[in-house]
């Protein structure tokens, strides 16, 4: 199985018992963006020198038994409408065009936090006002298992990216279905968290009291890691929960059952 196949649970734990190392990991990623990204237009931002020495830095940090997560070393894409300090953020509008936040939103920093490596920032509808990632200022972005079909929207540019192999997980936001829809046209997992549940702190709103962001992932269990890393309390965000239960990857949990499930009904079958 190539890197591009492993769901983020599989990458990270063959890199935590250094089957593999975090460069090699994003290497390949970026390797298949490169291949890729002109037939499908997943991304608005690739930043290969960042991205490098994020894994170089995560790598060292794993060696050093500081990061055992589920998500160390795993390469994920960010929806462009998600600040990221010191690299650009767009919205998929020229408006933003040059637009270089100088904070990063918690989200992002909870993955960061987690050991993920960003590999850069993917397409969207423009302002996130559309449901087919057609009304970019950067281009259409195509249903990777149909180029002739859209991949939903607005957050098509995450959803097509884990469908093409052009990043493990990704990260979307979600107003009125715009991770779930996109999700549904590209065969991936994609779910918006209960209100509360994740900072909306650095995202570019659409529509704030309904607008929440959430995981885009190969399968259930890699949805519920990435809702457990990004989920916290945020001061900065007034609306932020304080929720007690987080375990979101519990075998005895809903997560654990809906993979269970899942892994029956794809043929991989556990117990």
């Amino acid at each position: 199985m190539g890197i591009a196949d492993m769901t983020a649970v599989e990458l990270s734990a063959a890199v935590r018992a250094g089957q593999i190392t975090a460069v090699q990991a994003a290497e390949e990623m970026l390797a298949c963006i490169e291949e890729r990204d002109a037939l499908y237009n997943c991304y608005v931002t690739v930043d290969r020198a960042g991205a490098l020495e994020q894994a170089k830095e995560v790598q060292k940090q794993i060696e050093a038994g500081e990061l055992t997560g589920p998500l160390a070393g795993v390469p994920v894409a960010v929806k462009d409408n998600l600040c990221t300090k010191g690299l650009r953020t767009t919205c998929a509008s020229r408006m933003l065009g040059n637009f270089v936040p100088t904070y990063t939103a918690e989200a992002v920093t909870n993955l960061r936090k987690a050991g993920a490596v960003i590999l850069g920032k993917t397409n969207m509808d423009e302002f996130a006002m559309g449901s087919t990632t057609e009304t970019s200022a950067y281009g259409v972005t195509r249903n990777p298992w149909n180029r002739e079909h859209v991949p939903g929207g607005s957050s098509g540019g995450s959803a097509a990216a884990v469908a093409a192999g052009e990043c493990i997980c990704a990260l979307g936001s979600d107003t009125g279905g715009s991770i779930r829809q996109p999700a549904a046209f590209c065969g991936t997992v994609g779910m918006k968290p209960t209100y509360g549940t994740v900072s909306r702190y650095g995202l570019i709103a659409y529509g704030s009291s309904l607008d929440q962001i959430g995981p885009l992932t190969k399968d259930v269990r890699d949805c519920a890691a990435v809702l457990e890393a990004i989920a916290s309390h945020d001061v900065k965000d007034s609306t932020s929960l304080q929720r007690q239960e987080t375990d979101f990857m519990a075998d005895g949990g809903c997560a654990g059952d809906a993979y269970r499930y899942s892994q029956r009904l794809s043929g991989r079958g556990i117990g």
